[in-house]
Formats: C-alpha cells, sequence, structure tokens
C-alpha cells in the first residue's frame, strides 16, 4: 500500500509543485529546484514542498529560510524527527536522509546558497532565529 503524499497548502508553493510536476521537474528556467517529501512529526501523514537547492558533492543543499519567518519551516522539523525522505529531481525520484549542517558546513555553503537564492540573505538578516542548512544525501551514496 502506497501512502498518500499531501502538497504543501501554501498557495504559491502548491502552484510551484504543480508546475515542476507539469514540467518535468523544470519550472523555473535557470533555477535549480526539487521537491522534498518528509515524514509529518505529528501527523505521521508524507508531506511535500517544493525548494530550491545547491549541490556539495552527492548531497543536496537545502535552506530552512521559511521566506525569512521567526519559526522553522515544518518540513525542517519533519526530517528533524524522521530524517529518511524522499526528494525528486527532474523526473528521478529517490530515497535520501537528511541532516541540519554543521556550523563549519553552513558558513562555507552559505555564500553558494545565496549566490543561488540571494533573497536568503535578506531573510538571514530579518529573523531573529538562526537559518539552518540542510544536507540531503541519496542513500545509493551514503558512507557508512
Amino acid at each position: 500500500m502506497t501512502d498518500t503524499i499531501h502538497d504543501n497548502p501554501t498557495p504559491w508553493v502548491a502552484d510551484h509543485i504543480r508546475r515542476f510536476e507539469e514540467t518535468g521537474g523544470h519550472p523555473r528556467p535557470g533555477m535549480a529546484d526539487l521537491l522534498l517529501t518528509t515524514r509529518g512529526r505529528r501527523s505521521g501523514l508524507l508531506r511535500r514542498t517544493a525548494l530550491v537547492y545547491v549541490r556539495d558533492g552527492d548531497a543536496y543543499v537545502l535552506t530552512a529560510s521559511n521566506a525569512g519567518g521567526d519559526r522553522h519551516p515544518a518540513w525542517y522539523l519533519n526530517l528533524l524527527a524522521t530524517p529518511e525522505v524522499t526528494l525528486q529531481v527532474g523526473a528521478a525520484t529517490f530515497p535520501a536522509t537528511a541532516r541540519p549542517a554543521t556550523e563549519a558546513e553552513s558558513a562555507r555553503l552559505w555564500p553558494a546558497v545565496v549566490a543561488t537564492m540571494p533573497s536568503y540573505e535578506a531573510y538571514r538578516t530579518g529573523t531573529n532565529r538562526e537559518i539552518p542548512v540542510v544536507l540531503v544525501t541519496p542513500r545509493d551514496r551514503e558512507k557508512g
């Protein structure tokens, strides 16, 4: 039996997910977008959202900006509880494991994150919380 995936209900994010699917994973030419599916930490339901990413070796680098809000996005809290996630990049869908970047990794990766999405710098300076950087590694490429 397959679990039903529940898309992010925020209208602009839901529209982005729809465009992602309609375009085979390329909703914004020139931007690196992916779909992240997490398991809801309270509901247990599968939750999907659209995010911008950068690469760091085998890892996909995500930013839990929540548009500069004062709270972490639900997807970030979900992956802290259950780090086993699913990514869709282009037409490929695969299992992955997510973890918050260390302080040193975040410092090293932040310039690439801002180069990809300059608004992240304004989000960072506009909130009192530390905006987490997340590394997501496909399970077939994990070191262990």
